[in-house]
């Protein structure tokens, strides 16, 4: 073993030293791996497949990564992959010369090369390029994995995505489709005329809401600030100004846990429509996922995890009332009041908290009896107040809101509602909210720009989130967040 080259980690293992010694071998004849600025492609692999009749026997340049090699004497085989797939190539001593031939050779597996020759066909019928040289572009120091994508630890596949990538196209294949996911939500709101904005994502306040912010530190200002939970009440804000129609997809922040459908940082897509409510917002978000689902994955029948999706036609509705009585058999619409709906739980043998109002006892049902049944996309609707603080209420049942939460294959994907536009309400709420965070120990703060907002006017608006995480994990049959994430949030190794 030769002398450690700087920057070279003291636990490097005997495979990473040995390439690290091919470094200073080139470096020491004035050829480093790493000199080389530009290589100028004519093709990609799938295009010189693809057009195989027109490009016959024309010289072609490539670049990729060596991830395959046969060495045959004064012949050699090997498959370059680059962005697009995979060719082989072929390279013969009597074409390239002696020392040239040598050098790939010594190439390793993982190595990044730059390949220019003629396009022609093997007898074995492969497309391939008869290679006329074959340069080192850049040094790979780490022996590529056999069966990185079989391994039982997927913590290291996350850890090290660009060796995932590498490794396993079909992981690529789930990312390139994320783009088009993207894409098509786009295309189809600005073809209805939403305008995307970008707000902010720190902010100066910790709100009422339910989640829990991460808290930084502005050094200039000396005030603490907090990355954005949701972009709600910031589009409102544009709705009052005059944006009829706007959406964001932004990225998301919530100091919470961590599983296979939640991330601390995650997409969301929030629109907003003045003069619309939250039936309006159902039928867009229906009418959304089916052109989503066409326009990338090519169809609205899904199978996921095993179970078959059908998003295309009209998806079921239900209010939250009659989803519990059909799951759990008890009426909401029976009780008599907070004390009469927590008897009826505690008899049913459920835990309920002595402050809980017939409103939490309906959500507490749901939750607990409804979800899991709820494969196919379903919208339920008219939830309780208390878990609605910024829903319109129904103007014939005050203790409920019109809003809405659709739900496909037992999980929630996005949550919608007539906007809650009364200031008054509106400040209720809020100090409600308030209250029970700073219950909590948090300092939490009413959002008092916001209610001046509203106190200009906001319009009839209808608004509608969703995270664009788990319709991703939907159109590609991904079990867990973490394999839509390219760089999911991972606990640092000791």
């Amino acid at each position: 073993m030769s002398e450690a080259r700087p920057g070279v980690p003291e636990n490097a293992s005997e495979q990473n030293l040995i390439r690290i010694n091919k470094v200073k071998a080139l470096e020491a004849a004035g050829r480093s791996p790493y000199r080389i600025t530009r290589f100028d492609q004519t093709h990609l692999s799938q295009q010189i497949l693809s057009d195989y009749d027109a490009l016959e026997g024309r010289d072609v340049a490539v670049a990729g990564r060596m991830v395959s090699r046969r060495v045959m004497g004064k012949a050699s085989f090997a498959h370059l992959q680059d962005a697009a797939g995979k060719i082989q190539i072929y390279v013969r001593r009597d074409e390239v010369g002696d020392a040239p031939y040598q050098d790939f050779k010594d190439f390793d597996l993982g190595d990044v090369l730059g390949v220019t020759g003629r396009v022609f066909k093997t007898q074995a019928g492969e497309i391939s390029i008869h290679a006329t040289s074959a340069i080192l572009l850049t040094k790979c120091l780490h022996p590529l994995p056999e069966k990185f994508h079989g391994l039982k630890d997927t913590d290291l596949r996350y850890r090290q995505r660009y060796v995932d990538l590498i490794v396993n196209p079909e992981v690529k294949d789930t990312f390139v489709k994320r783009s088009k996911i993207i894409r098509a939500v786009r295309d189809f709101l600005d073809e209805r005329g939403y305008l995307e904005v970008d707000t902010p994502v720190l902010g100066t306040l910790e709100i009422g809401a339910a989640a829990r912010p991460f808290i930084t530190h502005h050094n200039a200002l000396d005030i603490d600030m907090f990355l954005r939970i949701e972009t709600e009440l910031h589009l409102k804000r544009l709705i009052v100004g005059g944006m009829d129609r706007v959406y964001e997809v932004g990225r998301i922040f919530r100091n919470e846990g961590m599983d296979t459908r939640h991330n601390p940082e995650f997409t969301s897509v929030e629109l907003y429509q003045a003069y619309t409510d939250y039936q309006g917002m159902m039928d867009l978000i229906e009418a959304l996922f089916q052109f989503v689902a066409t326009r990338s994955v090519g169809t609205t029948s899904l199978t996921y995890q095993g179970q078959s999706v059908e998003l295309g036609g009209e998806w079921a509705r239900m209010t939250m009332a009659e989803a519990v009585k059909k799951f759990s058999g008890l009426d909401y619409e029976s009780w008599t009041g907070d004390e009469d709906a927590r008897e009826k739980l505690k008899a049913a043998g459920y835990a309920v908290e002595n402050t809980a109002t017939r409103g939490d006892c309906l959500n507490l049902l749901f939750e607990a009896t409804v979800e899991e049944h709820l494969i196919q996309p379903t919208f339920i609707y008219d939830y309780p107040i208390e878990v609605s603080p910024l829903a319109k209420r129904k103007a014939d049942n005050p203790m409920l809101t019109e809003r809405f939460e659709f739900f496909i294959v037992g999980s929630e994907f996005g949550n919608a509602f007539s906007e809650l536009n009364d200031p008054f309400d509106q400040r209720q709420r809020f100090e409600r909210q308030v209250a029970l965070k700073r219950a909590q120990g948090a300092n939490a703060s009413v959002d008092e720009d916001f209610v001046l907002a509203l106190e200009y006017g906001l319009p009839p608006t209808g608004g509608l989130g969703f995270g664009l995480d788990r319709l991703v994990m939907l159109l590609t049959d991904s079990a867990s967040i973490r394999d839509v994430l390219l760089f999911p949030t991972m606990k640092p190794r000791e």
